[in-house]
């Protein structure tokens, strides 16, 4: 009887110590663009029916959520983050019905919901914006509003900040006679987040969709939230490769990260807490997006963030990187994670280049290998599973504003239409994507062999490797194993996680030359398996391998595993 109540108290101890564990700390978290994701009625748009047609994809790589990109009513000046009303969906994607139909299904698969928030602006033709123009009551102070600076009797805006979007961040408007602050397109007006009632109107946009079943959001841009108040201009980066309109020949110290910013966070935390105690639901995951240095970065756990978004993969590290800067990089970054929060890695979004054009085609499996073999949550952009890549656009067929802004010698470098072409799903009409042959932005001309219905049914692909890493990544080995990071040789970076008899290392080797690493020295099986390896590696999954002489081809990544675990997978 006393063993059978020490067994049982055990039990009890690893079930509640489970239970205890938030549902995100080994989650996938997959970003779907709405535009270009699918397109359910022929128009060439994707849209909320079409996502819902296609979440058993969603659920089969092994997301535990879904981060929409804007879905809300907007004249679309900036494809959906010019929010004309934040309670209601853009007819382009579908209705509200749709949304709950989408919730519900997404709910059947296990997958949450997230939504995109945007705080910082609204469109130029929501209702408060109109308001605030005519100086309406409570709206009068919804928005940034400055008098012009007059210089010899000519007007001019109140100082020289500028647009993310270039040229100045000021738009004169005729009505109310003064400018208006937008860090991004003119259609875009800058929230006043002083003003204590929009932020309880915001508050109440957060309520609105959590009621709909949303399990969280992820905040777009929120560093722009507050600007200083004193108005100040703000110093040059004293740059001389590009044009003084352009928004990075200014260091940002009065527009981006105001220390007010987290406060509201804060509110916005307690807020979603209380509505998950209140409705007994699942914490709220909150995504923040702020390219900011890593201690403003880090900050946003200790304000209420789930996920202050690292950035490393996209901002910090690209195909020059050698071992030592990616060890430098994640060693940097789990010392700055609090104390019970936890890390996450993004592979790719809307806004940067996809991983495939980042790294090169032959790399594309390697950020994924690492976002899904770290401890924390992986962020995955739609396609970077198949491995899709950038496509090139002409100045002609540019439409994102930041690259029509830039104009026709400069388009290139800010446009972010390459990475937001529609997703391949096979190889009909506009790759299984619409059966429209003219499509929002053109579908990329190599989705007849790059596809994920061809990829399914290959032995060596994105979609394969993809599989196999979420199924490792699944295991009580990464969700809580022991974490070392080594470089060998000086180019082969090394990723090891352990936990009883499981042992997992990702070998990467960024450099040009093939290596044979020795770490029979480590702690370590003697024997070791090729689970899986990025498709142009030519090694088989496996094969087994000898800790004397793990064998890395040169621009390769290869998931090493103890014998235990692929038998266990693979049913041998």
């Amino acid at each position: 009887a006393m063993l059978r109540l020490t067994i049982l108290t055990c039990f009890l101890f690893v079930a509640l110590s489970a239970a205890a564990e938030p549902w995100y700390k080994n989650a996938i978290v997959y970003q779907i663009y709405p535009r270009s994701f699918k397109d359910s009625d022929g128009d060439g748009i994707g849209d909320l029916n079409g996502i819902t047609s296609e979440l058993e994809h969603v659920a089969d790589i092994g997301a535990d959520a879904i981060w929409l990109s804007p879905i809300y009513k907007s004249p679309q000046v900036d494809f959906g983050y010019d929010i004309s009303n934040f309670t209601d969906i853009e007819p382009t994607y579908g209705t509200l019905a749709d949304f709950d139909r989408l919730v519900k299904k997404a709910k059947s698969l296990g997958l949450k919901v997230i939504l995109d928030f945007v705080p910082n602006h609204t469109s130029h033709q929501h209702p408060w914006f109109k308001e605030s123009s005519q100086k309406t009551g409570r709206y009068d102070d919804f928005y940034v509003w400055r008098d012009a600076k007059i210089v010899d009797g000519i007007r001019h805006p109140p100082n020289n900040w500028l647009s993310n979007f270039q040229n100045s961040a000021w738009e004169w408007n005729d009505v109310r006679k003064q400018y208006y602050l937008h860090q991004f397109a003119t259609g875009q007006p800058d929230l006043n987040y002083r003003n204590a009632t929009l932020r309880q109107e915001m508050s109440k946009v957060l309520t609105f969709w959590m009621d709909r079943g949303v399990s969280g959001f992820r905040i777009d841009a929120i560093n722009h939230m507050y600007e200083d108040s004193r108005f100040l201009d703000e110093p040059s980066a004293n740059r001389t490769d590009i044009p003084k309109t352009d928004y990075d020949s200014l260091v940002h110290i009065y527009t981006k990260d105001q220390s007010e910013t987290y406060e509201v966070l804060k509110d916005w935390r307690k807020l979603m807490d209380d509505h998950s105690n209140h409705t007994k639901t699942d914490p709220k995951m909150i995504l923040t997006e702020a390219y900011a240095s890593l201690d403003l970065t880090v900050k946003y756990y200790n304000s209420g963030s789930t996920v202050p978004f690292n950035f490393m993969f996209i901002v910090d590290l690209h195909n020059n990187s050698n071992a030592m800067d990616f060890k430098r990089l994640i060693d940097r970054w789990m010392k700055a994670v609090p104390s019970g929060k936890v890390a996450n890695w993004v592979v790719g979004n809307h806004d940067n280049h996809r991983v495939a054009s980042r790294f090169g085609r032959h790399r594309a499996d390697e950020m994924t290998m690492l976002a899904m073999t770290l401890p924390g949550i992986a962020v995955i952009y739609n396609g970077d599973e198949i491995g899709m890549e950038d496509r090139n656009f002409t100045y002609k067929e540019t439409v994102d504003p930041v690259g029509c802004n830039s104009g026709p010698a400069r388009y290139y470098l800010r446009s972010r239409d390459p990475e937001r072409t529609p997703y391949q799903w096979d190889n009909t009409t506009s790759a299984g994507f619409s059966t429209n042959k003219t499509t929002w932005l053109p579908v990329h001309s190599n989705y007849k062999t790059l596809n994920l219905k061809r990829q399914k049914e290959e032995y060596y692909s994105h979609y394969q490797v993809f599989k196999s890493l979420m199924n490792v990544k699944k295991r009580p080995v990464i969700e809580r194993g022991s974490l070392k990071v080594e470089v060998y040789d000086q180019r082969i970076l090394s990723i090891t996680r352990a936990l009883g008899n499981d042992t997992v290392i990702v070998m990467t080797n960024p450099s040009s030359k093939p290596a044979a690493v020795n770490i029979s020295s480590r702690n370590v099986p003697p024997v070791l398996i090729v689970y899986t390896a990025g498709i142009d590696s030519n090694v088989r999954p496996g094969t087994l391998a000898f800790s004397n002489s793990l064998f890395v081809p040169e621009y390769s990544s290869i998931m090493f595993t103890s014998l235990n675990i692929y038998w266990s997978d693979h049913n041998v």
